[in-house]
């Protein structure tokens, strides 16, 4: 899918893909719960930005939570790429609030303003370097806290891959750059000596379903 001439059409089959397996692995779930609470500490609306956001999938589920628990909150998204964010802005309910654009968060500054900056699968596509200058250009810029969601490179992570991959959908795109995906993935380990490199102290990695890690860090 990082392939800039790979086929619309192929690209939004892949992005469907990725949307079931967010689903099944609760990301929404865990940047719901992240607004919710900050809600209540705020005592105001949350704004959200969602770095990396493909196809708009986490910010979507949270804006139907949102909705159902009669919640306001400022859903913004931005990616390098056109088509996933066509996808992600096609799937906005009409007259919905959400806001996608393009920016490159490895090139570009990240918008301040926003209370939770988030990401889900978007790490494993760096290398070390590039993770430790992301999360604190992230934490920098976030005024409460982040919340990033990422594979975790272990065994059962490739079977978890391989077997839902081949369950969930018929993209070959999806299959191909999955497997390929736990393999440049972190173990937890190395991802809690990134946190530490990228000094941001007071964060927690921990394990979540399936085979995943959860980076929390709320400001001081």
């Amino acid at each position: 899918m990082d392939d800039p001439g790979l086929d619309s059409a192929r690209h939004v089959h892949a992005l469907v893909a990725l949307r079931a397996v967010n689903a099944v692995s609760l990301a929404g779930v865990r940047v719901w719960r992240e607004v919710s609470n900050l809600e209540k500490t705020l005592g105001r609306s949350v704004r959200v930005l969602d770095l990396a956001c493909g196809g708009g999938d986490v910010l979507h589920d949270v804006a139907r939570r949102a909705r159902g628990a009669r919640t306001q909150v400022e859903l913004h998204g931005c990616d390098v790429s056109p088509v996933a964010l066509a996808e992600a802005r096609r799937r906005a309910p009409a007259g919905s609030s959400m806001r996608f654009f393009e920016l490159d968060v490895l090139r570009e500054d990240i918008p301040e303003g926003y209370d939770l900056v988030t990401s889900s699968l978007f790490l494993h596509h760096l290398d070390r370097a590039e993770v430790v200058s992301l999360l604190r250009r992230t934490a920098a810029a976030a005024g409460s806290g982040i919340l990033v969601q990422d594979l975790r490179r272990t065994r059962l992570g490739y079977v978890f891959a391989w077997v839902g991959l081949h369950t969930l959908t018929t993209s070959e795109i999806a299959r191909h750059d999955g497997l390929l995906s736990v393999r440049a993935s972190f173990t937890i380990p190395e991802m809690t000596a990134i946190v530490r490199e990228a000094g941001l102290g007071g964060a927690t990695v921990r394990a979540v379903w399936p085979q995943r890690f959860a980076l929390r860090w709320v400001r001081p």
